[in-house]
């Protein structure tokens, strides 16, 4: 998914949770698209991290970088 659709997708995330808020949803339902968002930042942060690392480690070395990363974000 490029960058573009992933801050769409997180915009209209963030503002289903202010309509949820407005309409006093439970509290428990508004959490879980918390983190969902949260998720979804985390997705956006290792897209953009490893295009840019990409641009600098030969190719046959992408796939080993890439978990690297992912690993390094998830903790």
């Amino acid at each position: 998914m490029d960058t573009g659709k992933r801050i769409n997708r997180l915009i209209g995330q963030l503002k289903g949770i202010q309509k949820m808020l407005e309409a006093k949803r439970n509290c428990i339902d508004i959490l879980q698209q918390i983190s969902a968002v949260k998720k979804a930042i985390d997705g956006l942060s290792k897209e953009i991290l490893v295009t840019e690392i990409f641009q600098y480690i030969p190719p046959k070395d992408s796939k080993e970088v890439k978990q690297i990363v992912e690993r390094s974000i998830d903790i």
